[in-house]
């Protein structure tokens, strides 16, 4: 797993941050990483963009697959 050191926050935040997390009886770490890969999951214009991409790839070809056996066979 990968770690992340983040500089100069305001305390303001980190102080919304702390009761935040206190309110979900949780620390504050546990708080950020569940604010953080929220944030960083793909949204699903992302996936549906992503699922057009390999439809495109996976386009149908004109050959059979009996054609493909013979042609195996044969070689």
């Amino acid at each position: 797993m990968a770690q992340v050191i983040v500089r100069n926050l305001d305390d303001d935040v980190v102080g919304r941050l702390k009761r935040l997390a206190a309110a979900e009886r949780k620390s504050l770490e546990q708080k950020l990483r569940e604010i953080l890969n929220e944030a960083g999951r793909p949204s699903p214009a992302d996936l549906q963009a992503r699922a057009r991409a390999l439809a495109e790839k996976a386009q149908p070809t004109d050959l059979d697959a009996v054609d493909l056996i013979r042609e195996d066979r044969e070689r």
